[in-house]
């Protein structure tokens, strides 16, 4: 026999001595014949009778639920409140918490509709929506200004996350508690926007959100949210997530992507970057070396043109196995040996920064370059970037899961450090160019995209150290002074009998 799926109903109380016992009440019973369920109630310090109350309704031999009540000694917000039952949930074994207020405002009669889209197994949370029927919400009471504050922010918030969603303020949700173990909602603000944190968070994550309609209801109770305040902290939360996604910031409470490492470090060959500028500068035929060569992209667009590649990294991608040649190496290691062997070109996109020390990896780079007569193309990020600089201006300087702030950077340059590096390592530069941001990551192929990245191209043109986004070096290697040292002998022995003849000459 299948047993019943557990659920949580999570009742948040503050101030509810004259509506908790009603709420409680009006929890169907029939939610026992599909799920094996409990209540929980959680005062959160409140001075009342709320304690008292939900402790007499738990004693109450008509209630059919388990009913357990909790007190915080000190008070923890409306989001702190959250992350103390949704902790519950986890450690107890449930399979869905439903959130419901003490104060009625949400109608508890409606929790069925609400949980069965997560027992189908049809969604990651489920979110009671006021306004996919909008006159609804009024007819229940909204206040006007409530109304036209909720439509304007979802639809700013729609617009910034890139969802859809009706409604992202109403407080009435259910969650699959396997989705709360992969959120870090206990980094979140203990405030209001606490609802709009875990919304993103559960978007960033990947989840399915589905939407049911559920009606409004506005009574008497009293509102503790400061309406300017929260819109504020909602806009500023939802500008937070989408900068990270464009790595110019960095929270840890939006670092809850699904790890791909097939995504680290995408492809970016589809637009004005780093890797297309690559495709264009090496011509057909080209023999090609790969340092660092990633998922495989640059190595096997340049297959389709007819270059030899081989690559070098620690592990292969997926499509890495196109190439002529993959050579498994770690490079902080050292290079391997490619003694012998002759190149066109030498890649090295996007790895110096990541290394312990890029001076010595420089200076057995040189080796092989000079020895194959190889042009080495480098790319880099560059912290001189203008953003970076107003960052610092402002006191910040985060590190992130990608960009230029890399979580796995070891360490930066501007122009002038990359150009010295190469310098001291027996480089000489034949071409330097700035990178505009690869902005379709986080806009997409639109129109505002397409638009910011002219505005980046032409500003690069006119001052590629500050508006650059990434450093793209072309250069070749000086002899080595061993080899300089052996052409000096080859020479010497080949010019001596000439020499010879002439001292026996003058003699």
């Amino acid at each position: 026999m299948t047993s019943k799926p557990r659920l949580l109903i999570f009742i948040v109380a503050y101030f509810a001595e004259r509506t908790i016992d009603k709420v409680i009440k009006r929890i169907p019973t029939s939610l026992l014949d599909v799920y094996d369920a409990e209540i929980l109630v959680i005062d959160d310090g409140s001075a009342d009778a709320t304690f008292s109350r939900s402790v007499q309704s738990s004693r109450d031999p008509d209630l059919p639920f388990k009913l357990t009540v909790l007190f915080n000694p000190v008070n923890q917000g409306y989001g702190g409140n959250q992350k103390i039952g949704y902790h519950y949930a986890i450690r107890m074994g449930f399979d869905f918490v439903a959130l419901v207020h003490g104060d009625g405002q949400y109608a508890p009669e409606i929790l069925p509709d609400l949980v069965e889209p997560l027992r189908l197994k049809q969604a990651d949370a489920v979110f009671g929506s006021r306004m996919m029927n909008p006159r609804d919400a009024l007819q229940g009471g909204m206040p006007y200004y409530k109304f036209i504050g909720n439509r304007i922010l979802t639809t700013f918030q729609n617009w910034i996350l890139n969802s859809n969603l009706t409604e992202f303020h109403s407080g009435y949700r259910v969650y699959a508690v396997e989705t709360l173990k992969a959120l870090p909602f206990d980094r979140n603000t203990n405030d209001f926007h606490f609802d709009t944190e875990i919304i993103v968070q559960l978007m960033i994550a990947g989840k399915k959100i589905v939407e049911k309609p559920i009606p409004t209801y506005y009574g008497d109770e009293i509102c503790y949210v400061n309406g300017m305040q929260y819109a504020g902290n909602v806009m500023k939360a939802s500008l937070q997530a989408k900068f990270q996604k464009a790595n110019l910031f960095y929270d840890r409470r939006f670092d809850c992507e699904p790890v791909n490492a097939g995504e680290k470090y995408p492809s970016k060959l589809e637009f004005d970057s780093t890797h297309s500028r690559i495709i264009e500068i090496i011509p057909a035929g080209a023999r090609v070396l790969d340092l660092g060569s990633g998922i495989g992209a640059v190595g096997a667009a340049l297959k389709q043109k007819g270059c030899t590649v081989v690559g070098c990294d620690i592990a292969g991608g997926p499509l890495t196995a196109q190439f002529d040649r993959f050579v498994t190496a770690n490079l902080d290691d050292g290079l391997p040996d490619f003694a012998g062997e002759k190149f066109d070109y030498i890649l090295l996109l996007d790895v110096i920064e990541h290394l312990r020390s890029p001076e010595d990896f420089l200076d057995q780079l040189r080796k092989v370059a000079a020895a194959s007569g190889a042009e080495l193309i480098l790319t880099t990020a560059n912290i001189g970037f203008i953003i970076m600089r107003m960052s610092l201006l402002l006191g910040r300087f985060e590190y992130g899961k990608r960009g230029i702030l890399d979580l796995t950077h070891t360490r930066l340059f501007t122009f002038a450090t990359m150009r010295r590096a190469l310098a001291a390592a027996g480089f000489d530069i034949s071409a330097s160019e700035g990178i505009v941001l690869p902005l379709p990551f986080v806009l997409g192929n639109s129109w505002l995209a397409r638009m910011l990245l002219r505005i980046n191209r032409r500003l690069v043109r006119l001052w590629p150290t500050m508006f650059g986004f990434q450093i793209l070096l072309r250069a070749t290697a000086r002899p080595t002074l061993e080899r300089l040292l052996d052409d000096a002998h080859s020479a010497a022995d080949e010019k001596l009998p000439a020499a010879l003849q002439q001292i026996g000459n003058a003699a």
